[in-house]
């Protein structure tokens, strides 16, 4: 049986998200419930990351989308080595929360050792180093894409653990075993089967050539993320911004972003370039609804991810 005090962690865990309210499961309707389902089946629970994109239904649609068609459907690639990735680059994106998501899922595979050593700072071999095929390259590099943008709006919504600070010290460590069991991945996820939340899209992504689905399912996202309502201003500023952006974080001080005077530019800016910078001042200044801001922050963090990708081909070029 599960702890009460796990028990109350999944119940209560969407109401841990900051700044916008998440569709409660039992009042989705239409698109919102129909990815809930789907969420529930292949992923186990109703994930605050994903769940928290509900105020805006396509964006949902997009973000369950990567996220299955990378790293929950069947593929070339092992869902540990997945994990792997995931948790990689979510260290790099200085994600917390994400980091111990994914380390409880590796050890739920067997993968603690990896865990241990990632949380510790020690090497871990990459899976994207060494994958073997055209395929296996697409789902991995599909998986780094998916937590590029994850990391990021995590960072802006969710706190750092999955845990809420209620869960006392005492209990976090028997709490995170029994959530572990919660995360196991669930096997038997065919391809493709969240595709049609999403009209197809026009957008060509070469690093995924090597498998349809993942390519069909990025490019369906592309063309929600691009249809959304941001401001042209906007988009000069972050898309000006990422063009010559290597990759690497701007550091601890936000002055990098003092020159931009409008706050929903400056928001978006960091949300792309150091989501862990964003505070509640920085949002509250942009004085934005539930989706408009779904929508900004997921448009900022799509664009980064992009960005981040086409960095690293460049670099193992």
């Amino acid at each position: 049986m599960t702890p009460k005090v796990v028990q109350l962690a999944l119940r209560r865990s969407l109401r841990e998200v900051r700044h916008v309210r998440p569709v409660p499961a039992g009042r989705a309707t239409g698109l919102v419930r129909d990815v809930y389902r789907q969420v529930e089946r292949d992923f186990g629970m109703l994930a605050p990351p994903v769940a928290l994109h509900s105020p805006s239904p396509p964006v949902l649609a997009a973000v369950w989308s990567m996220l299955r068609e990378s790293l929950v459907a069947d593929g070339a690639t092992s869902r540990a080595d997945r994990e792997i990735v995931a948790t990689l680059v979510s260290q790099g994106n200085s994600c917390p929360y994400c980091v111990e998501v994914h380390g409880m899922a590796l050890d739920s595979l067997g993968r603690s050792s990896v865990t241990e050593a990632i949380e510790a700072g020690r090497p871990v071999a990459d899976p994207r180093a060494t994958a073997s095929s055209a395929a296996a390259r697409a789902e991995l590099t599909a998986v780094a894409f998916s937590f590029h943008y994850l990391n990021r709006v995590v960072s802006v919504f969710l706190g750092p653990s999955p845990l809420p600070p209620s869960v006392p010290d005492s209990a976090r460590s028997k709490a995170k075993s029994v959530l572990g069991r919660f995360l196991k991945p669930v096997s038997g996820a065919s391809p493709g089967l969240s595709l049609d939340f999403l009209p197809a899209g026009s957008q060509d992504f070469a690093w995924a050539a090597g498998n349809p689905v993942v390519a069909d399912a990025f490019s369906r996202a592309s063309s929600a993320f691009a249809s959304l309502t941001i401001s042209p201003a906007v988009r000069d500023v972050v898309l000006r911004e990422l063009s010559t952006w290597d990759g690497s974080p701007p550091g601890l001080s936000r002055s990098w972003v003092d020159s931009v005077d409008d706050p929903v530019a400056r928001l978006a800016l960091v949300v792309a370039k150091a989501a862990y910078q964003v505070d509640d001042a920085l949002v509250a200044a942009a004085g934005l609804a539930d989706r408009e801001l779904i929508e900004l922050v997921g448009w900022s963090a799509f664009a980064a991810a992009q960005r981040c990708v086409a960095v690293s081909a460049q670099v193992v070029d």
